[in-house]
């Protein structure tokens, strides 16, 4: 990674601390984009390497097209690592539910803006807990009682299923891969003290540098494969070093993958282009009439 330039979202803390302090460490620049620049150049101030800090808002498109615009050149790697978890009902500046909205919509237009100057890989941070997750025609749950815990389940599914895709409709060399750190001590989990989120977790968590292994093997390892995903090697994927690992079988349908893909693209307005070579994508009809028929 030397002499490479790698954009970390959320860097002001857990694993996009992490993260950015490994990549900058080892003679990667680190655009650090962070909610609180303020904060984050805090962060920086502790980290030996060339970083940068500009000011990136997920849950607002406003922001992420400004990010976009101002960011001068093209970039290695792009890491979709910044999210809320478990949070209560609220809405983003766009009027999106705060998970679908930040984790999954906010990646999307971003990656969408840049893509045409992204020269190596996109790495999107997805969790185990994606196995919960069905991907609702109500996305911003306005006709279903919320619950919070399978609302961030749905935008880590969302995460998934959004790697897969941008793999297949991608060309050579960039390539999309998914990672998830398992169970970690990031500042979101500190934070869920209900009982829920503690039976959700499933036990002691591994500190922030193991968890941010399997997002650093995704960006570094030179075999990792296009499409793939890196967790931990551990029981239930739960902890460990950072392995190849197989997430659910609906996060591997490329029909709802389209389907979800056509619907982020509405509701963003961010529309990709479509590079020579890149794999035959699903009919579209096809999609919307699976889409139409998913799980409320």
């Amino acid at each position: 990674m030397t002499s490479s330039t790698a954009i970390v979202t959320g860097a002001t803390s857990g694993l996009g601390v992490q993260v950015s302090r490994v990549l900058a460490t080892s003679g990667t620049k680190v655009i650090m984009a962070c909610r609180d620049p303020v904060r984050g150049r805090a962060v920086a101030a502790t980290i030996d390497g060339d970083t940068e800090v500009r000011a990136l808002d997920l849950a607002d498109l406003a922001s992420v097209r400004a990010f976009a615009d101002a960011l001068p050149g093209p970039v290695d790697v792009l890491v979709n690592n910044a999210g809320v978890m478990g949070v209560p009902f609220s809405l983003t500046a766009d009027g999106f539910e705060a998970h679908i909205g930040t984790n999954h919509l906010g990646p999307f237009a971003l990656t969408g803006l840049l893509i045409d100057r992204i020269r190596g890989r996109v790495v999107t941070v997805t969790s185990g807990l994606h196995v919960l997750g069905r991907i609702s025609t109500d996305l911003n749950w306005e006709s279903r009682r919320y619950q919070r815990w399978l609302a961030y389940a749905q935008s880590k599914l969302a995460n998934l299923l959004f790697a897969y895709e941008l793999q297949r409709r991608l060309a050579a060399p960039v390539r999309s891969i998914a990672a998830h750190p398992g169970v970690t001590a990031t500042e979101g989990q500190r934070r869920d003290t209900s009982l829920q989120g503690k039976i959700l977790a499933g036990g002691r968590a591994q500190p922030v540098q193991m968890g941010a292994l399997p997002i650093l093997y995704a960006v570094t390892a030179p075999d990792v494969p296009g499409g793939a995903c890196v967790g931990p090697d551990g029981f239930l994927q739960r902890q460990g070093n950072p392995k190849l690992v197989r997430s659910s079988r609906r996060s591997r349908d490329p029909v709802l993958a389209a389907a979800l893909w056509e619907q982020s693209e509405h509701l963003t307005g961010v529309r990709y282009p479509r590079p020579a070579g890149a794999a035959v994508q699903p009919r579209a009809g096809r999609s919307r009439r699976r889409f139409s028929l998913l799980q409320r």
